[in-house]
């Protein structure tokens, strides 16, 4: 067995006991870890495709900034953990059979012969001056611009139609209005009071 083979049963290992971790342990924070793990995990199977981007991605977006967001609201709300495991005796036949489901859809979509070594073959070897990121790059704005420019005038529209549709105005919340503040004259605001002088007794 080569060293490559032994890292890619080391990394499928812990991302199978990994996500087994997710869904198994009753403590969110710590499905929340056993989550990165599992991506990282996942990671690592990237590197050793050579797919060195979707690694880094994989770890900076979902590990640095999801995930890490994820376990900062879990851990500030207050989660009744009983309340959690009231309902998991009364659905667990449900779950066990949803989860014989897709372990058998997905034996009948990775088995029969259809991956493997034997019909897909072992993956190019490149040179050690190989970039992975700047092939994608070249091929996303090159080949691929067009498709590329519309997915991002999509997402454009997505997050501000979710603004727009999560946006809540109360008349009890106070805004600041840069024009009326850039307008306003001393008579709006300061009030001259003339007082007689007292005298004193």
């Amino acid at each position: 067995m080569s060293f490559e083979q032994l890292l890619f049963y080391a990394f499928s290992a812990v991302l199978i006991l990994a996500a087994g971790m997710v869904i198994t342990v009753r403590n969110p924070v710590h499905a929340a870890l056993s989550l990165v793990l599992t991506f990282i995990a996942s990671a690592g199977l990237w590197m050793l495709l050579e797919a060195e981007f979707l690694a880094i991605a994989l770890v900076l977006v979902y590990v640095g900034a999801v995930m890490v967001l994820f376990i900062f609201v879990v851990m500030m709300l207050d989660i009744d953990l009983a309340a959690l495991r009231e309902g998991f005796a009364r659905y667990l036949p449900i779950g066990a059979l949803v989860a014989v489901m897709v372990v058998g859809v997905m034996a009948f979509v990775l088995g029969g012969g259809q991956f493997g070594l034997e019909t897909t073959g072992e993956p190019v070897r490149h040179a050690a001056d190989y970039s992975n990121t700047r092939a994608l790059g070249e091929l996303l704005y090159t080949t691929y611009v067009f498709p590329f420019e519309v997915a991002a005038v999509i997402l454009l529209v997505a997050i501000v139609a979710a603004i727009v549709l999560t946006l809540r105005r109360r008349p009890e919340t106070k805004h600041q209005r840069v024009s009326q503040q850039v307008a306003v004259r001393r008579e709006d605001r300061v009030r001259l009071v003339q007082m007689n002088p007292e005298e004193r007794r």
